[in-house]
């Protein structure tokens, strides 16, 4: 027997609330409203409410629309509507619904046919799939994404081809109600117009908003002890401010060129007392660059000038040591805190990847230095042993490093 619509949404929500806490309280903070098939073929979202085509709604089983409304709950929760940035729109909704299924369906919801997913992406973000799709990608999300302006001529989407039809009306009052089998409104029965794109304003309003809702519905989930370690692990990481990673980099070497206190005996000349004196240190770095072929020219030239940057901030003299299964034949270059940091004109590479000729040589000359960085996609031989002096990896991809800390590349 065929449920309508409303009853099956209710159904879904409630089962979300009783077996997934976590998802359910995140559903619970988004009414239901019935949308216009013209602009809204399945389901979408504005940040602020979840749409749904009835007859889209039908054709799914309950188990699958239980993961549809988790879906749209966890695009407003993870703030994609406030993410995106400069990346192409197409691309970037693809890699969230990509970023999002993966999730889902690793907590054992079931997937509708038509929803994207693939293993190789598992546990990576949005950003961090992103630019591993093509330009030219075809695919269509599951949902509507309505945040966003109207798309350009050209790009794709679920419902791009519908939108461009739309009407210019704005969505009203209608669908206030949170599906749970309430009397409609003769606007409702016609269903909701496709609401406007959100303003700057907004996005910025309702992503502190979903930070909080998110927060809410983990500790609630944590009450009732269905909070799974693997959304625990996850909550963590999305609940802790996100700095690019030049912001992160800038960190590390500020702080390991911040002024100490030398202990040396001064001059005889002014007496027995030793105290303490101010000194600025000058840092020695080394920079290893991946030449295997994972990192493009242009993320290398990227790295290399915000090195340059930085270094006339802090008095930094740079060893620099490309490699990919061994050294760049001409390394190392130094620089000096006064010379412009660039990238060698020829730098040989392509080979395979290993960090151990970098770590080695390092060891050889009996250096010490006051930081390495090491600019990689980490996939490579590592050494047994970590150094004793610190280590930066600003890695590319979703690739873990056995120790040294580790900055995304997104």
């Amino acid at each position: 027997m065929k449920q309508d619509p409303q009853t099956k949404l209710a159904a879904a929500r409630t089962r979300l609330i009783l077996e997934k806490p976590f998802l359910g309280a995140l559903v619970l903070r988004l009414p239901l409203r019935p949308a216009a098939p013209d602009w809204c073929p399945t389901t979408g979202t504005d940040a602020r409410a979840i749409y749904y085509n009835p007859a889209y709604i039908e054709s799914l089983s309950l188990a699958e629309t239980q993961f549809v409304l988790a879906h749209e709950a966890l695009h407003c929760a993870l703030s994609h509507f406030a993410r995106r940035q400069h990346r192409a729109r197409h691309r970037w909704d693809l890699a969230c619904d990509y970023a999002i299924n993966l999730l889902l369906i690793e907590d054992g919801l079931q997937p509708p046919p038509n929803a994207l997913h693939m293993p190789l992406y598992q546990g990576m973000t949005a950003e961090e799939i992103y630019p591993l799709l093509d330009e030219h990608e075809e695919q269509e999300t599951l949902d509507s994404h309505v945040y966003d302006p109207e798309p350009q001529q050209g790009t794709h989407s679920t419902a791009d081809a519908a939108q461009r039809q739309l009407p210019e009306s704005q969505d009203t009052e209608a669908g206030q109600q949170q599906g749970q089998g309430t009397a409609e409104s003769p606007s409702e029965q016609t269903g909701a117009q496709k609401p406007p794109p959100l303003s700057p304003e907004e996005r910025e309003q309702l992503s502190v908003q979903w930070r909080q809702r998110l927060a809410g519905a983990a500790q609630q989930a944590l009450q009732h002890g269905k909070l799974s370690g693997t959304w625990a692990r996850r909550l963590e990481h999305w609940l802790q401010p996100q700095l690019p990673w030049r912001s992160l980099l800038a960190r590390y070497l500020i702080a390991a060129a911040r002024d100490d206190y030398s202990y040396g005996r001064p001059s005889r000349r002014t007496g027995d007392f030793i105290l303490p004196s101010l000194r600025s240190h000058q840092l020695e770095v080394v920079v290893a660059l991946d030449t295997s072929g994972s990192i493009t020219d242009g993320e290398m030239d990227a790295f290399i000038q915000e090195i340059d940057a930085l270094k006339g901030q802090v008095r930094a003299r740079l060893i620099l040591l490309p490699c990919d299964a061994a050294l760049c034949p001409g390394a190392p270059w130094i620089f000096e805190p006064w010379e412009h940091f660039q990238r060698p004109r020829s730098l040989q590479g392509g080979g395979g990847t290993s960090f151990r000729p970098v770590f080695d040589w390092v060891e050889a000359q009996g250096m010490q230095p006051d930081l390495l960085l090491y600019f990689t996609d980490a996939q490579g031989d590592f050494p047994d042993r970590e150094p004793d002096y610190p280590v930066v990896w600003l890695v590319k991809g979703r690739a873990e490093v056995p120790w040294g800390a580790r900055i995304p590349l997104n």
